[in-house]
């Protein structure tokens, strides 16, 4: 006997704060979903980096729905709005009480990672039915859900960007030792990093935060030496806009990390893009671009992230060709021209793919754009769920209200002209009604606005 599609729950994929938003939606319209975390607990990902505090604060931090069932549960006291949580804030007081409201406990399966997604009888060169066959989910264990729909909200922790400059693993890179974005330097790696010299490759926030520690960490033990790798030559972006950036907390980690460069605590190592990495006999890693070289004990991967469109390579996608978002998102997040905060309210519409059902939402939406901020993740998460409810007029109501900076911006002028502050306003070049993204069908994406790489910074935005 075969299975309508329309039968089936939602399959949401990642239960970290853009996922438990889609769900907590879900569940106020009354729709079937089960949700599929990676890990063992929680926001997994964000477990590795609990230590980490947020550019944004609590206000930015919380989605609508999910408020609306952690009230109605109640035992849950709002934070502070005005402050900033860490990562383990952000689980402890939030996510897992969230996870024990009677909407969603009992509709999160832990340790399930997901290894395909497809239509059931269907590889993405059939057509004819294509629409009514439920998609199929693929964990790693072998087992397998079917769905009505897929929100892919997995992110992008587990998909490093790689050290070597040309897009690709340097020249012994997958036989060094090296350690992956946003250690505990000041806590439970403290003792891995102490008294040696620790290079840190990348120019995003999580480069920037990582540094910070261990600029921190040298002043408390005395032999630690710290190295920032860079392949740009202006690092303006990365110390942004200072006390003019509307997150006070972002601005100040430029300032701070400007300042230890400026006094020689942190080593500054620019245009280095890495061709090959060595590690020595005595544990010592080589950095090596042309004929330079950077020697360290450590070496950090602070390079950024990507998505990981691999799982759903049998569904029917279209991407940017720059960024790896869908072409219609790819103009409005451009980080040659966007920041955090100016990016356009975008929702189901921007989203789509030519396969009806599935939406990447959250970080992994953002392809590899540096720039993603969780309040928009939330209104991407709260759109894609009114259109599967068939509610289209609140779908594309889409509203953003985000923190207005030229901080998260690539900010690619490199060139001695560029500005030395941060990149200023993001440029007017799309004409959209306030409150509104753009309509679908913007033909060719970003091949058609620009003819410059996006940055590979990392994104640690929030």
């Amino acid at each position: 006997m075969s299975v309508k599609a329309s039968d089936l729950p939602v399959v949401v994929i990642g239960a970290g704060p853009i996922g438990l938003a889609a769900a907590a939606h879900l569940a106020e319209r009354g729709l079937d979903f089960v949700v599929l975390e990676f890990g063992p607990g929680v926001a997994a990902a964000i477990d590795e980096w609990r230590h980490v505090k947020l550019f944004s604060p609590w206000r930015y931090d919380i989605d609508t729905a999910s408020r609306r069932l952690l009230e109605q549960a109640g035992g849950w006291t709002e934070p502070d709005l005005d402050k900033l949580p860490t990562g383990g804030d952000l689980i402890d007081s939030y996510l897992a009480p969230l996870t024990k409201t009677p909407q969603l406990s009992g509709k999160i399966r832990y340790n399930s990672p997901v290894a395909a997604v497809t239509r059931v009888g269907f590889d993405r060169i059939r057509t004819a039915g294509r629409e009514d066959a439920p998609f199929l989910v693929r964990l790693a264990d072998g087992s397998e859900l079917l769905a009505s729909a897929v929100i892919d909200a997995s992110g992008t922790w587990r998909r490093p960007n790689v050290l070597g400059g040309s897009g690709i693993p340097a020249r012994g890179e997958a036989a060094a030792a090296v350690s992956r974005a946003l250690p505990d330097v000041l806590g439970r790696d403290r003792e891995q990093f102490a008294g040696r010299r620790t290079a840190v490759v990348g120019a995003g926030h999580s480069a920037a935060t990582t540094l910070l520690d261990l600029g921190e960490l040298a002043e408390q033990v005395p032999g630690t030496e710290v190295v920032w790798v860079v392949r740009g030559a202006d690092q303006a972006r990365t110390y942004g806009g200072g006390d003019a950036d509307e997150l006070p907390a972002r601005g100040a980690l430029g300032s701070r990390l400007h300042n230890l460069v400026r006094t020689g605590r942190v080593e500054l190592v620019s245009s280095f893009r890495i061709e090959a990495v060595d590690q020595a006999s005595d544990g010592r890693v080589e950095l090596i671009a042309g004929e330079r070289r950077v020697v360290a004990d450590l070496v950090v991967n602070s390079t950024g992230f990507r998505p990981d469109h691999d799982i759903v390579g049998e569904l029917r996608l279209d991407l940017d060709p720059i960024l790896g978002s869908t072409r219609a998102l790819a103009p409005l997040i451009d980080p040659n021209q966007h920041s955090c905060g100016t990016v356009t309210p975008h929702g189901v519409d921007e989203l789509a793919h030519p396969e009806p059902g599935y939406y990447a939402v959250g970080a992994k939406s953002y392809g590899r754009a540096p720039t993603f901020l969780l309040a928009t993740g939330f209104e991407q998460a709260r759109s894609v769920v009114a259109g599967l409810a068939g509610d289209w007029d609140a779908a594309r109501d889409v509203q953003l209200d985000l923190p207005e900076t030229g901080v998260c911006s690539s900010n690619l002028a490199e060139s001695p002209g560029a500005s030395s502050g941060c990149c200023g306003p993001a440029p007017q070049a799309i004409d959209a009604p306030a409150g509104r993204g753009l309509a679908t069908g913007i033909a060719g994406g970003l091949l058609t606005v620009v003819d410059t790489e996006p940055s590979t910074a990392s994104g640690c935005c929030n």
